[in-house]
């Protein structure tokens, strides 16, 4: 049962499950990292991207790598980019729960704005390995090794950015990244306190595997695209760590880390497909990808420039009380999943 093809009843009922199990390791997530960013000296912006961001789409990564052994680059790659669409949209989730003002607004930061950066770069060379040449090594694309070296340098850069020459302009409503009280983890050890990471960590994994098998069984059992598989079935399980954490995050008054938690996630899960790549013996994913896959990942490229833009412009309160670039947000997505339907 494991191994082979899920029916679709047991498809769905995986699916509401892992789901269920990502929602409330997420919770518990945020108040962790919460903590161990103080304790590390990180800082909320750091830790959130690269640590929190790792962990929250260790899904992602399983399901992308999962999908493009069993031989469905299709939905490996709109798993990737689909979950970058998704999680992207975790920023109108979270600002929702932000009443005081926009979330772009009180979480700008020059680290958030660089990590937004960097995931715009790293879509553009994915896209542009889309219309390479298809050529591989050992079965895998060239440019698989050089999103992950651009990804390395792009932390190193935003690491040792010090003293910026842009920062931005502290308001009264801007929320800078101080360590808070512990709480209930104060009188938690920090090896204790990773060791609970680690163990939530290991469970979103679990619960990726079991998605991405139930997505193939959905698949299989209905008349679907793959484009729209990945982009509304993976795509929204996928970003349900993020949008969980980023939620619970904001109610604890770390909207940094909130904010850095979805970029930063956003921006491993653009090496998924180098993961994918890897695990896909038929060639190139990149190449393997449709008319669909590009497609989204245009709208995560589009979407992600929409953030940019509201973390410079930092409207206060906007649309329908989320700033323009969560009406917008909402309406490229919306218009996305759309398209891929029919």
């Amino acid at each position: 049962m494991l191994a082979g093809q899920w029916p679709l009843g047991w498809s769905v009922a995986v699916l509401c499950l892992a789901g269920a199990l990502t929602v409330a390791c997420g919770v518990r997530l945020a108040g962790l990292g919460d903590v161990l960013a103080d304790r590390t000296g990180w800082g909320e912006a750091l830790f959130g991207a690269v640590l929190f961001g790792l962990v929250t789409s260790l899904s992602g990564i399983v399901m992308t790598a999962v999908s493009a052994a069993d031989a469905a680059p299709e939905l490996a790659y709109s798993n990737a980019v689909g979950g970058i669409a998704a999680q992207t949209l975790a920023v109108v989730a979270a600002d929702a729960f932000h009443r005081r003002v926009n979330l772009e607004h009180a979480a700008a930061s020059l680290q958030n704005l660089l990590f937004g950066c960097l995931l715009t770069g790293l879509l553009g060379l994915a896209l542009m390995a889309s219309f390479s040449p298809d050529v591989t090594a050992a079965g895998v694309h060239p440019v698989s090794f050089v999103l992950i070296l651009f990804y390395l340098g792009g932390l190193h850069l935003i690491r040792r950015n010090t003293e910026p020459m842009w920062r931005a302009v502290r308001t009264r409503e801007t929320v800078r990244d101080v360590p808070r009280g512990e709480g209930a983890f104060s009188a938690r050890s920090t090896p204790r306190l990773w060791g609970e990471f680690a163990i939530l960590a290991a469970t979103v994994v679990v619960a990726g595997w079991a998605v991405t098998r139930a997505a193939e069984g959905l698949l299989s059992a209905t008349t679907l695209r793959a484009g729209f598989v990945g982009a509304a079935v993976l795509g929204t399980v996928n970003a349900l760590p993020e949008t969980v954490t980023s939620i619970a995050a904001v109610r604890r008054g770390a909207v940094t880390l909130a904010f850095a938690a979805i970029i930063g996630g956003n921006c491993l899960d653009v090496l998924n497909l180098a993961v994918g790549d890897l695990a896909y013996r038929g060639g190139s994913l990149y190449h393997a990808a449709g008319d669909d896959e590009l497609f989204l990942a245009c709208a995560a490229l589009v979407m992600t420039t929409v953030v940019l833009g509201g973390l410079l412009v930092r409207q206060e309160r906007g649309w329908f009380r989320l700033g323009f670039d969560g009406a917008l947000l909402v309406l490229v997505h919306a218009a996305t999943l759309t398209i891929l339907a029919f």
